[in-house]
C-alpha cells in the first residue's frame, strides 16, 4: 500500500519558521546556489544507554521526494509581507537537488557520529532541516527504547501495544514501525500492519468480558469464533478464583473437543511476579503446559528486569505507553549542524563554538567507519574522520576518544566500512531501500 505522507496535511510546511526567513535571506543576498555540507547527530545515549538505533529514514526519503510548496503554501508566505516575490516564485518550482548520505535504519550508532549528511544548495539543505530532525529523533528513540525492552526480556517476545497513549497518530503509526525494527513481534496498531506490515495482534479487552453475563461465557463466545487465536484476559475480576478457571473450563468444554490449544492467557493488573507462578501451576496441572502467559500493565525494560529476576512465569510482554513515548527519557537529541561549505572549488570546514564543550561540533565534511575484528567479523570500534581520509588496514590503527583525547587504542587486524550509503544523489534517490524484516537483523 502506498502511503500519502502529505495527504490533506500540507507536510511541505511543516518546518521552523526561521528555515523560510533564511532561506530568503539566502536568496536575497546572492548565496542560494552556494553548497553547504550539514551533519545530523545526537550528542548522548537515552537512559544511558551504551548505544542507539537508528530509524526514520524511510519517512525522510518519502517526504524528500514529495516535497513541493502549493499555491495555497505561496498565498500563505505572501500574506505574511515578509519574503520577497522572487523567492517566493522561486519556491513554486522548488525540488530538492542535493546528496545526502545515511546510516541505514537499524543499525547500531553513538553519540556525535553523522546519522546524515547532507551536501545541497543553501536553501535545499535549510528547509529540510525541520522535518528530517523531528523524523530521525521521534523514530531513533522508539526504536531504541523498543531494543532495550526487547533485551531486557531475554528472549522472550514483545508486542507493542502503545496506540492509545502515544503522542498523536503518526507517533502511533510510526512509532510500531520503529518498536519492530527495535525487536518486537508486532503492534497493536492495525494501520501499522496495513501501511509496513508490522504484524497486527491482539485478542480482547476487559469490556468484551463486561459485555457477557459471565466471565465463563465471554471466553467460551470468543474460543467458539476464534478457537486458533485464544489468549483470554483473566484479569476483569480475579484471577487465580475466576479468570484462570475459567480459561481452564472453556478449554476443557469448546477447545480441547475440536482438538485445539489454548493459546494463552494475559494478565494485566496484580501482583504480576506472583500471579504468573500461580497461573503456571494451575495450568500445568491440567495439562496446558504450552499455554503461554502474557504479561501487560505499564511495563518497560526496568519493571521487566524486576519481574524476571523474581521469577516470574511469563513467556511474553505487551508494553504500552512507557515504550511508545520512551517515557523514562522522551526525547532523543539530534542535532543538524553547518559543518562546510563550498568555495572557490574548495571545501572550507565551519565549527560552531560554545561555553558547554559538548556543545562545539566537529567541523567539516566527513564519513563514519566502523572497524571489525578479521578473524570473528565483530566490531571493534567507530571512527568519524574527514571525507578524503584513507583508512589503511593493512597497518595498525590508532583510535582516541574526541573529547578525552589522550584516551587512545591501537587496532590491529581489522577491516574497516563506511556506515554511510548514498540515498539522493543530486535529487534522485539512489537507495534502494531493503525489506524491513531485512532492516530488523
Amino acid at each position: 500500500m502506498k502511503y500519502n505522507n502529505f495527504g490533506d496535511r500540507k507536510l511541505s510546511m511543516l518546518m521552523d519558521f526561521y528555515e523560510l526567513t533564511m532561506a530568503n535571506g539566502y536568496f536575497a543576498n546572492g548565496m542560494k546556489d552556494e553548497i553547504v555540507y550539514f551533519d545530523m547527530f545526537f550528542r548522548k545515549n537515552p537512559d544511558g544507554a551504551g548505544f542507539s538505533i537508528v530509524a526514520g529514514l524511510h519517512q525522510v526519503i518519502q517526504y524528500i521526494r514529495e516535497l513541493r510548496f502549493s499555491e495555497d503554501d505561496i498565498e500563505y508566505l505572501r500574506s505574511k509581507n515578509l519574503f520577497k516575490e522572487e523567492f517566493l516564485q522561486y519556491l513554486i518550482d522548488f525540488k530538492f537537488t542535493g546528496d545526502i548520505y545515511a546510516i541505514p535504519e537499524g543499525t547500531p550508532v553513538f553519540p556525535g557520529e553523522p546519522l546524515v549528511t547532507v551536501r545541497a544548495k543553501t536553501i535545499d539543505a535549510q528547509l529540510i532541516e525541520t522535518m528530517l530532525l523531528l523524523t530521525v529523533n521521534h523514530q531513533s528513540l522508539i526504536a531504541t527504547k523498543a531494543n532495550r525492552i526487547v533485551r531486557a526480556a531475554k528472549g522472550r517476545p514483545i508486542m507493542e501495544f502503545g496506540a492509545r497513549r502515544s503522542q498523536g497518530y503518526d507517533g502511533a503509526i510510526y512509532g510500531g514501525r520503529a518498536a519492530y525494527i527495535g525487536g518486537v513481534v508486532g503492534t497493536a496498531t492495525t494501520l501499522t500492519d496495513e501501511m509496513f506490515g508490522v504484524p497486527a495482534l491482539g485478542t480482547m479487552a476487559h469490556s468484551w468480558v463486561q459485555m457477557f453475563e459471565s466471565e465463563y461465557e465471554a471466553f467460551k463466545v470468543y474460543a467458539e469464533n476464534y478457537p486458533d487465536n485464544c489468549t483470554f484476559l483473566i484479569d476483569t475480576y480475579n484471577v487465580i478464583k475466576s479468570g484462570i478457571p475459567n480459561a481452564i473450563k472453556v478449554f476443557k468444554d469448546v477447545l480441547e473437543p475440536m482438538g485445539k490449544r489454548l493459546k494463552g492467557v494475559r494478565i494485566d493488573s496484580g501482583d504480576i511476579a506472583y500471579l504468573s507462578k500461580k497461573c503456571r501451576e494451575m495450568l500445568d496441572a491440567e495439562g496446558l503446559t504450552d499455554c503461554s502467559i502474557v504479561a501487560s500493565n505499564s511495563l518497560d525494560e526496568f519493571i521487566i528486569t524486576d519481574l524476571l529476576d523474581q521469577g516470574a512465569e511469563i513467556d511474553s510482554f505487551g508494553v504500552g505507553e512507557r515504550l511508545i513515548t520512551a517515557k523514562s527519557e522522551p526525547v532523543f537529541g539530534c542535532v543538524y549542524k553547518l559543518v562546510a561549505r563550498e568555495q572557490d572549488g574548495e571545501i572550507i570546514p565551519k565549527i560552531k563554538l560554545s561555553e558547554n564543550e559538548e556543545k562545539i561540533t566537529n567541523p567539516g565534511y566527513k564519513k563514519v567507519w566502523r572497524l571489525y575484528d578479521r578473524k570473528t567479523n565483530n566490531p571493534i570500534a567507530d571512527v568519524v574522520c574527514m571525507h578524503d581520509e584513507v583508512i589503511d588496514d593493512t597497518k595498525p590503527y590508532t583510535i582516541f576518544d574526541e573529547i578525552h583525547v589522550w584516551k587512545k587504542k591501537k587496532i590491529t587486524n581489522f577491516y574497516a566500512k563506511n556506515l554511510q550509503v548514498p540515498i539522493f544523489i543530486d535529487g534522485e534517490c539512489v537507495y534502494e531501500y531493503p525489506d524491513l524484516e531485512e532492516i530488523r537483523q
